[in-house]
C-alpha cells in the first residue's frame, strides 16, 4: 500500500507532532509515551466531534440538571482501551490518581469525577448508538478511502465472555424441527420414477441474493460455545463470541463483525466483502481454508478483487498455490498480528460487559485505538 496518506491527515499529524504535543508536554511537565498515544488517538479519531453532533450540545440546553459531558467520557473510554484497563473502576482509579490523564480527557480538576453509574450509562449510550463503529468507518474512509490496498487478510478470533449462553430463538427451533420432519432418503441415485425435492440452498448460496442488512440479520450474535483450530493446529473451545476482521497489509483493521462463537467463519465472508469494498479499494483478498468455497471466490471476483484462499481438500487432493501466490499468501500473517495486538494491548482479552451490543462496543474501542496507532506508525 502507498504509505503516503492524504494531505489533510498528514498536515494534522505534523501539527500534532510539532506543535500540540510539545506545548502540552511543556504545560503538563512531561508526558509518558502512553499519554502521547492517547493525544494522537483523540486527534486522529475526532471522537469528540462525533459525540458533540450526536448529543446536540450546540443547541440551547433544556430544563433540568445538565448532564455530564459525554465528550469527556468518550475520550476516557478510548483511553481505557489504550491503557488496557480491565474495568471501569480501574479507569476511574487511574483518572483519580493521574491529573494529566484527567486533563487530556477533558475533566475539570476542580470537580469530582462522575460516578461509576454515570460511566456505565454513557457506555450503554455509546453501544446503542454504535458510536465506535461509526468512528472507525469514518477513520478508514478519510485516511484510506483514496488509497490502493495491496492485500486484505480475513480471519476471526475467539472472544471469551462472562455470561450465560443465549437461549435459542423459537424460530430457529421450529426450523430445526421442520428439517427433522422432512422425509429421509437412502444415499445414492433415486429409484426409477422416484421424484425427490430439490435440497434447500446452503447459507452461502442464500446470501447470494441478499442485501448486506439481510445477511447480517441472519447471523447469530448471541453468546454460544465454539471450537476452532488455532494457528498451531490444536483445537480450542470457548464460550463467548467471534470477532471477524478484515486487516489491510499495513496492519490497519478495515472492517469488523461480531457473531456468536458457533458461527462458521465462511458465513461472515460475504458481509465483510461488501463492507470492505465500500470503504477501500484492494487488489487481493487472503483467506485460510475455512473460507474455501466457490460462492466466496465469485463474490470476491465480483467486487473486483483477486481471491487467494487456501484450498480445503475435504478428503480429496489438495490444490497448492502457484509459487507467486504462495509468496503473496504469506502476508496473511498480518491478520494474526492484528488479532494478537487487540488482545494483548487493547483490551480484547478481558471482556467484562455482557450482551453482543456492549461486547461489540468494547471491542471496537480497541479496534479504533489500534487503527489510530497503526496510522501513527505509517506517518512517523
Amino acid at each position: 500500500m502507498n504509505t503516503t496518506l492524504n494531505s489533510i491527515t498528514f498536515q494534522r499529524f505534523r501539527a500534532l507532532q510539532d506543535e500540540i504535543i510539545p506545548l502540552v508536554e511543556q504545560d503538563y511537565a512531561g508526558l509518558t509515551p502512553k499519554l502521547e498515544q492517547i493525544i494522537r488517538a483523540i486527534e486522529l479519531t475526532q471522537i469528540e466531534l462525533l459525540v458533540f453532533r450526536d448529543r446536540g450540545y450546540a443547541q440551547e440546553p433544556g430544563a433540568g440538571r445538565p448532564e455530564i459531558d459525554r465528550c469527556t467520557l468518550a475520550c476516557a473510554f478510548l483511553a481505557k482501551a489504550i491503557l488496557d484497563l480491565k474495568t471501569t473502576r480501574a479507569l476511574m482509579d487511574r483518572l483519580q490518581a493521574d491529573s494529566k490523564l484527567r486533563r487530556l480527557c477533558g475533566f475539570d480538576l476542580r470537580l469530582a469525577l462522575p460516578s461509576e453509574a454515570t460511566f456505565s450509562r454513557a457506555f450503554d449510550e455509546f453501544a446503542t448508538s454504535e458510536l465506535m463503529q461509526r468512528v472507525h468507518a469514518g477513520m478508514i474512509k478519510e485516511n484510506l478511502g483514496d488509497q490502493l490496498i495491496g492485500h486484505l487478510s480475513r480471519d476471526s478470533t475467539a472472544i471469551d465472555a462472562r455470561e450465560r449462553l443465549a437461549k435459542k430463538d423459537k424460530t430457529e427451533e421450529e426450523a430445526a424441527k421442520a428439517r427433522a420432519a422432512k422425509p429421509k432418503y437412502k444415499p445414492g441415485r433415486p429409484k426409477k420414477g422416484e421424484v425427490r425435492p430439490a435440497p434447500d440452498p446452503s447459507p452461502l448460496e442464500r446470501q447470494r441474493g441478499q442485501t448486506l442488512a439481510q445477511m447480517i440479520a441472519e447471523l447469530d450474535t448471541g453468546c454460544a460455545t465454539g471450537t476452532k483450530t488455532n494457528a498451531q493446529g490444536y483445537k480450542i473451545s470457548w464460550k463467548g463470541y467471534k470477532l471477524h476482521i478484515d486487516t489491510a497489509c499495513c496492519g490497519i483493521p478495515i472492517s469488523a463483525i461480531l457473531t456468536g462463537a458457533n458461527v462458521h467463519d465462511s458465513r461472515v465472508a460475504l458481509p465483510l466483502i461488501h463492507i470492505s469494498a465500500e470503504r477501500v479499494d484492494a487488489c487481493y483478498e487472503l483467506m485460510d481454508a475455512a473460507y474455501c468455497s466457490t460462492v466466496i471466490r465469485e463474490a470476491v471476483r465480483n467486487a473486483g478483487h483477486v481471491p487467494l484462499i487456501d484450498h480445503n481438500p475435504r478428503n480429496g487432493e489438495k490444490i497448492e498455490f502457484a509459487p507467486h501466490e504462495a509468496q503473496r499468501y504469506k502476508t496473511r500473517t498480518g491478520a494474526e498480528r492484528c488479532n494478537a495486538r487487540l488482545k494483548d494491548e487493547f483490551g480484547a482479552r478481558h471482556v467484562q460487559v455482557r450482551g453482543p451490543v456492549k461486547v461489540m462496543c468494547h471491542l471496537m474501542m480497541g479496534v479504533v485505538a489500534l487503527c489510530a496507532d497503526q496510522l501513527t506508525r505509517l506517518l512517523l
